[in-house]
């Protein structure tokens, strides 16, 4: 009998974060009903955007932000909120210097940005439980005024060549003069939460700080959709506490507890438009109040008689040199604490905190190194903040709303106008809550690797997720990112399902086969839009455009090319090949227990062989993507002249047809009768396709090997993937070969040149925005499926095959060896080196040296090829989080 998706065995009893997850599972307890969701940056993003010419960054910037309500999600600092995002919880912070209200962080936008789209801030995830139940977060505020206007100039001074200015690089942690801001959240229950916030001043002199943990409603009042104003009003205080109490509509009473009795501020969640707009009939108090109250000293800018949508506590703080200052508040539902914050308020921190170290603890390997207990445990906790409230109505952001000015006609022909289906209220996994606040979907596949790890429910959910009606569209697609919906993805979210739910079963003993069969039905229609739409001339090669590899071609492959034609994709093709064996394998599973699926996972197997007899021949063309004289894969570009050449760049899109392998062991097979007689059958009568499937007896069994990449050439490709002067770096495999550094690949067509050129670290092209460069540093989430990959063809090639690693040593190796020298070299740009400094933090010395700054660790989007320092966005670029994985595997 199939399993629901919440059963899974009862946890040990030791283990109260586990019983707090099968709790929340069960729906029981509601332990995440309340957790990071609130986002880093709303400004800036396509949802907020209601301008003619599709303008995010212009139409709402960041000095907009502090003054301007958002339509769909709120952002803040250090914050949470309800999953629903009606009520969130965030800090803001003056040091007496700035001219702004700390209240989000900063950023360049995307044509500020030397490399895009930047935060230029310092802050650390240093801690998260799978449910919430304990969190702690790193804010470093500098004492001197926040330098914004010289972060935007010298960037925009910096070239795509140079390397970006970083808030480091001013100066202003000089002598060590800042604030360390550690923000911490214990769940008493799932409904009582504990805030405690210490500030510790890390500077040679005494300096004061402004602290305003604020309460407030997402505005969902004025946009007309629904009209009922939650208040947030001055409550009864208690001994020793002020208190800001609100009845919501969802939620009922609830009471903000805020320990010393602080005065309390408010004013409402509603745009000041005569900041904004110049509109001198908007509301009285408006969301920049506290901004304008603090900073400047308007005392009439906050509302007198204690009632608003938006308050906040007011703490005025002297520290000394060295000196640390505790604020306590206490979020809950009921009016049982007694007095102040409740006498158990620290006792609830000791017994969450003890909890969360039992918890990971006992997910660690046995004798793990401490410094790598720290890097997995921070890459989980990066991986659960950046979970997100993600609203998107596509329809209605088209057409406007009732209550506001009516959009530009533009829009309605414009970005996303093909997907009005599209309806997102939920909590995703982000890739990085403040450069890209918005989903991805196949770094969402990703993510769900180590969540599986920690939460498998969690993971599941996000997988069926976007395969739901309200995501996928009606044709099957499954959508990219915001900027683009129709973008294409790289087809991993079969791969992603079925790794979860391996990884479920291994931990567990029970596989829920309930998931496997919800997600198998909606892949079957994402599988049917690539074999319509992508496969153009129904020959089984694949054209899929970017696919989530921005500038690593010699053109924008998403857009027409400048020489017409089409482009036949060694990456697109090999993406399929990989599709169909994972669509087996699933169907195989589901096949132990309803033979229906034997008949699915026959065409799976088909349709994989057909995909691999067409990498060799291209329908009248006669051109393979395997270049016979170099021994490698690159695309093919078709001119519209009848011309056909190979564009012979030494890069991942030639690495990708090794993810396409999987082994058919005869135990599974022999229990699948009608299966088995099929692909004998299709072997037999079409002995032209049954070279792709090698066989060998073990045991007395037969093991059947399916690749894209058969025996003979992968020996080709291994000696390019495992050679240091081209794909191998000291710190993992790099999208580009080294080789490109010298010989850099120039196609000239029609009067121009189109060049590439090994760049290491960032990109110096415009393609995608720029802030992504797949043109020689390390990516994990490819390095993840080489090594994968690796593993499965050494169970079939066994410790008979070896190869050189690296490539000229005379080392042979077995792809087991190398599989695993890959992961430590990835694992180890986080680690500490024998002068205990970490690669991923290059040579910036306040994070090497500097005892508070060298163990806060950051998860970038991608690193270094030769150095392995962090590239990119930073603050969690979840994929990344991939390490966690590799570590928990070193020890397996």
């Amino acid at each position: 009998m199939a399993r629901s998706r919440t059963s899974s065995p009862s946890p040990s009893p030791q283990l109260a974060e586990q019983q707090r997850l099968v709790e929340d599972a069960r729906r029981s307890a509601h332990w995440k009903r309340w957790g990071p969701y609130l986002s880093e940056r709303a400004w800036g993003t396509v949802r907020e955007d209601y301008s003619a010419a599709g303008t995010p960054w212009e139409y709402f910037p960041h000095d907009h932000a502090r003054s301007r309500a958002y339509r769909w999600n709120e952002d803040g600092l250090a914050g949470i909120c309800d999953r629903h995002q009606y009520l969130c919880f965030a800090l803001a912070l003056w040091n007496g210097r700035d001219s702004i209200l700390k209240e989000r962080l900063f950023g360049l936008s995307g044509h500020e940005g030397n490399h895009g789209e930047d935060v230029k801030e310092c802050y650390f995830y240093l801690d998260s439980t799978p449910t919430h139940s304990y969190m702690k977060f790193l804010y470093k505020y500098p004492q001197s005024a926040f330098p914004y206007e010289r972060l935007v100039e010298e960037n925009r001074k910096r070239g795509r060549r140079d390397r970006e200015f970083e808030l480091v690089d001013t100066g202003i942690f000089d002598e060590r003069r800042y604030f360390d801001v550690f923000v911490e959240y214990a769940k008493a229950t799932p409904e009582d939460l504990c805030i405690r916030i210490q500030v510790v001043n890390r500077g040679p002199d005494q300096a004061e700080l402004t602290l305003l943990p604020t309460l407030w409603c997402r505005n969902i009042w004025s946009w007309g959709a629904d009209m009922r104003r939650p208040r947030l009003v001055q409550g009864e205080p208690k001994e020793g506490a002020s208190v800001i109490e609100t009845t919501h509509e969802y939620y009922g009473m609830r009471r903000l507890l805020c320990d010393g009795q602080p005065a309390l501020l408010f004013t409402e969640n509603e745009t000041n438009a005569l900041r904004i707009f110049g509109d001198a009939d908007g509301p009285r108090y408006a969301k920049d109040a506290f901004h304008e109250y603090v900073v400047r000293g308007e005392k009439q800018a906050v509302n007198p008689d204690q009632v608003g949508t938006k308050a906040a506590a007011h703490y005025a703080l002297v520290l000394p040199a060295g000196s640390t200052k505790t604020i306590r508040l206490r979020f809950v539902n009921h009016d049982g604490i007694g007095g102040g914050t409740g006498a158990d308020f620290e006792e609830v921190f000791h017994r969450r905190i003890r909890e969360a170290d039992e918890y990971y603890g006992a997910l660690a390997p046995a004798g793990l190194s401490e410094d790598a207990r720290r890097v997995q445990r921070q890459a989980f906790a990066g991986l659960l903040w950046t979970k997100q409230f993600y609203h998107y109505d596509v329809s209605r952001w088209l057409k406007g709303d009732a209550m506001e000015a009516e959009p530009p006609r533009q829009r309605l022909r414009g970005r996303n106008a093909d997907w009005t289906h599209l309806y997102n209220a939920d909590v995703v996994s982000m890739p990085d809550k403040w450069e890209y606040p918005w989903y991805a979907a196949w770094d969402l596949a990703f993510h769900c690797i180590p969540l599986a790890l920690v939460d498998p429910t969690f993971a599941k959910e996000q997988l069926v997720l976007l395969l739901r009606e309200w995501y996928m569209h009606p044709n099957g697609q499954i959508p990219a990112y915001e900027w683009s919906f129709a973008d294409v993805n790289p087809p991993v979210h079969a791969w992603a399902c079925w790794r979860v739910y391996k990884i479920e079963k291994k931990r567990t003993g029970v596989g829920d086969r309930r998931f496997l069969e919800r997600i198998f039905h909606k892949l079957l229609l994402n599988f049917t839009w690539w074999v319509n739409r992508k496969d153009v001339d129904g020959k089984n090669i694949f054209q899929g455009g970017f696919l989530g590899l921005d500038n690593i071609g010699v053109f924008d492959r998403s857009a027409p090319l400048p020489t017409g034609g089409r482009l036949e994709q060694s990456d697109a093709t090999s993406w399929m090949g990989m599709y169909c064996l994972n669509m087996m394998s699933i169907a195989l599973e589901l096949a132990r227990e309803n033979v229906a699926y034997e008949d699915v996972a026959s065409k799976f197997f088909e349709h994989f062989v057909y995909i691999c007899r067409a990498m060799n021949n291209i329908g009248g063309a006669k051109i393979e993507l395997w270049d016979r004289e170099d021994g490698f894969f690159y695309d093919v570009l078709h001119l519209p002249d009848g011309e056909t050449r190979h564009l012979k760049v030494r890069s991942m899109v030639g690495l990708i047809p090794l993810f396409a392998v999987e082994t058919l062991d005869s135990e599974l097979v022999d229990r699948l009768p009608r299966f088995k007689h099929r692909m004998q059958w299709f072997m037999e009568n079409r002995p032209d396709f049954a070279q792709h499937v090698e066989t060998k007896t073990y045991d007395g069994g037969v093991r059947r090997f399916l690749s894209i990449v058969h025996r003979k050439r992968l020996q080709s490709v291994l000696r390019y993937l495992l050679d240091e002067r081209e794909f191998l770096s000291p710190y993992g495999i790099r999208a580009l070969s080294r080789y490109h550094e010298d010989h850099p690949y120039v196609l000239s067509i029609m009067g121009h040149d189109h060049r590439v050129d090994y760049e290491p670290a960032e990109s110096s092209t415009g393609i995608f925005g720029g802030n992504s460069n797949w043109r020689g540093p390390v990516w994990f989430p490819v390095n993840y499926l080489l090594i994968e990959s690796l593993q499965k063809f050494h169970y079939f090639l066994g410790d008979e095959f070896k190869v050189e690693y690296p490539t000229g040593s005379g080392r042979p190796m077995t792809l087991w060896q190398i599989a695993c020298e890959l992961s430590r070299r990835l694992t180890h740009i986080f680690l500490r080196d024998r002068d205990g400094l970490r690669p991923v933090f290059g040579g910036t010395t306040l994070f090497q040296r500097d005892s508070d700054w060298h163990d806060h660790l950051l998860f970038y989007e991608y690193f270094h090829g030769d150095n392995g320092a962090g590239i990119g966005a930073s603050h969690q670029c979840g994929w990344t989080s991939l390490v966690a994985k590799l570590i928990q595997q070193s020890g397996e």
